[in-house]
């Protein structure tokens, strides 16, 4: 099985920063892609930013030129630096990994993190 813990969340004022981690443990084989994904109350889940192994990018329009996606493949570890935040980023951010464990090495799956909450209020 594979895990994945967030941290890094919390409530800040608009035109701030915070820095989200993700760190994916237990029984991995391979992690591919990894990203991050947030849901605001009343609306539906959407990406925000994902990173594959080789380190090519993707964002979200919304976050595009504010928020910086990057990981450390050594640490299965992926960060979500995000700067210049509004009250419309609020939100509770979720973790995302496609990856395989050691007793299905072929067999990728998506795994989530338990999420962590982002308040931009002043």
């Amino acid at each position: 099985q594979v895990q994945l813990v967030e941290s890094g969340g919390g409530l800040v004022q608009p035109g701030g920063s915070l820095r989200l981690s993700c760190a994916a443990s237990g029984t991995i084989f391979r992690i591919n892609a990894m990203g991050w994904y947030r849901q605001a109350p009343g609306k539906q889940r959407e990406l925000v930013a994902v990173i594959d192994d080789g380190g090519s990018t993707n964002y979200a329009d919304s976050v595009k030129g504010r928020f910086i996606i990057s990981r450390d493949n050594a640490e299965n570890t992926v960060y979500l630096q995000m700067n210049s935040l509004k009250p419309e980023d609020t939100a509770v951010y979720y973790c995302n990994a496609k990856g395989s464990s050691i007793r299905f090495p072929t067999l990728y799956v998506y795994y989530w993190g338990q999420g962590t909450q982002v308040t931009v209020s002043s």
